[in-house]
């Protein structure tokens, strides 16, 4: 086999008009009922989502409704003890730096469901919650929304850096070195909680210097340009002098009454050791964003390919 993008869950950039970010827990209190029942949701999820495909298409552009469906490390060892599991698969423990650190916190289901259409999203997850509801509790859910041209909340163009559609199965895609489990991927979630105020204090110019481009344009800055640890700067993975990459997005999320937003990170990659190494460099270079924000979450997850769930699903996966 080779990586192939149509046998995999969608972990690909595109963030969708109208997101939702779920994180679950195992109740962990009858292995074999549990694993019966989310054995059922890995068939009952893809019929779901294909109905939904059904319903939600437009004739001239069909479906926008994009999921992944996640499981960690601890669930994976829960759930299939048996089984093999994949090759870069561990837990996420928290990373500190000299100045900042970023937590990890439980979880162990993940879904990462985006439409165009929010009334198709929020039905995908109320089906999903019927099918699993008896096994599991809600750790989070955030809601997350398009902002102006695709821009992260800071009002910088989001995913520059990420790979182009057309060449982002390489990246995102387990391949023939984990060949039981090709066409995965492992999903890094994090949440951020900005200080705006702070944020927006800062004139233009010096935002762009803590990114790294121009705000309007996009255009980057000459690395003299740039603070020292701006955030395309402090961001970047290297591997024996190659720069690395991952799929990413950075979801706006916010109660604005409540002056509460803040970025929901999503990063698919093909090896998890890529998108660890870039959260080590943000910690170690002091990343910029840093400065302004809280972290309140993160944990790695591996988004089994639809084939994978379907064995899952069938009792064939040992």
């Amino acid at each position: 086999m080779s990586i192939d993008p149509s046998r995999a869950q969608d972990v690909w950039k595109d963030a969708g008009e109208h997101v939702q970010f779920t994180v679950l827990k195992l109740n962990r209190q009858d292995p074999a009922h549990e694993r019966e029942v989310f054995q059922e949701f890995c068939d009952r999820s893809q019929a779901i989502v294909r109905s939904l495909r059904i319903r939600d298409a437009k004739p001239e552009t069909g479906s926008q409704l994009k999921v992944s469906i996640g499981i960690s490390n601890a669930a994976w060892d829960y759930l299939f003890p048996d089984a093999p599991k994949p090759a870069e698969l561990e837990t996420y423990t928290t990373l500190k730096g000299p100045k900042y650190s970023m937590p990890a916190t439980e979880g162990d289901l993940f879904f990462h469901i985006r439409a165009s259409n929010e009334a198709i999203v929020y039905e995908c997850q109320t089906q999903f919650r019927r099918a699993i509801d008896s096994i599991t509790s809600v750790l989070d859910e955030t809601q997350g929304f398009r902002y102006f041209e695709g821009r992260a909340i800071i009002g910088f163009i989001d995913g520059t850096e990420a790979p182009a559609i057309e060449d982002a199965a390489d990246y995102a895609l387990v391949g023939d070195e984990d060949p039981t489990f090709e066409n995965g991927s492992y999903a890094f979630a994090q949440k951020w909680l900005h200080d705006m105020p702070v944020w927006n204090h800062l004139t233009t110019e010096d935002q762009e210097k803590a990114v790294g481009r121009e705000k309007f344009s996009d255009y980057e800055l000459d690395d003299a340009d740039k603070f020292k640890n701006a955030h395309n700067v402090a961001s970047k993975f290297t591997e024996n002098g190659v720069e690395q990459k991952i799929v990413r997005m950075n979801v706006p999320y916010s109660a604005p009454a409540s002056g509460k937003t803040g970025t929901y990170f999503i990063g698919y990659a093909r090896h998890w050791k890529v998108t660890k190494g870039m959260l080590k460099n943000m910690l170690e270079q002091g990343d910029y964003l840093l400065s302004f924000s809280q972290i309140l979450s993160g944990q790695m997850f591996f988004i089994p390919s639809r084939d994978l769930l379907a064995k899952m699903a069938e009792d064939e996966f040992h």
